[in-house]
């Protein structure tokens, strides 16, 4: 009884030491797709409650962890999971884990997006930690 709890142990500690192996020695890949993106789980696609802001909106008037929706384009990486969003009428820092982005799909800055997140507005820092990114086109 004893070695075979000690096999499944073993057995486990192995898979998960490969899995964190190979998670951690992906290289970024061109474009603003991660290379550690996984595929990620479905979720729901269907009408939201929450209305589509633009950028000016909440700089202005927005609540810190007030939910939002935004469409527009990320226009760039800034190092790490953070990006910077556009729309019409602004910019703002958007933070994106690579879990998020589309599996197998690499985004450039003219595709449009639409990002589900929360608005976090701190005293020296505003952004938005996106929680669903979808492609529009």
């Amino acid at each position: 009884m004893r070695s075979s709890l000690f096999a499944s142990t073993l057995a486990l500690s192995l898979l998960a030491a490969g899995a964190a192996s190979a998670a951690g020695s992906a290289a970024p890949a061109a474009g603003l797709t991660p290379a550690s993106a996984a595929v990620a789980p479905g979720g729901y696609s269907g009408p939201s409650t929450v209305p589509i802001s633009t950028v000016r909106q909440l700089l202005d008037s927005g609540r810190d962890d007030q939910q939002v929706r935004l469409q527009g384009r990320i226009v760039s990486h800034d190092g790490g999971e953070n990006y910077t969003f556009a729309d019409d009428t602004g910019r703002i820092r958007v933070e994106i884990e690579p879990q998020h982005f589309p599996a197998g799909r690499t985004l450039g800055a003219e595709q449009r997006v639409e990002l589900h997140g929360e608005f976090e507005k701190g005293l020296r820092t505003t952004e938005v930690e996106v929680e669903r990114l979808i492609v529009l086109n």
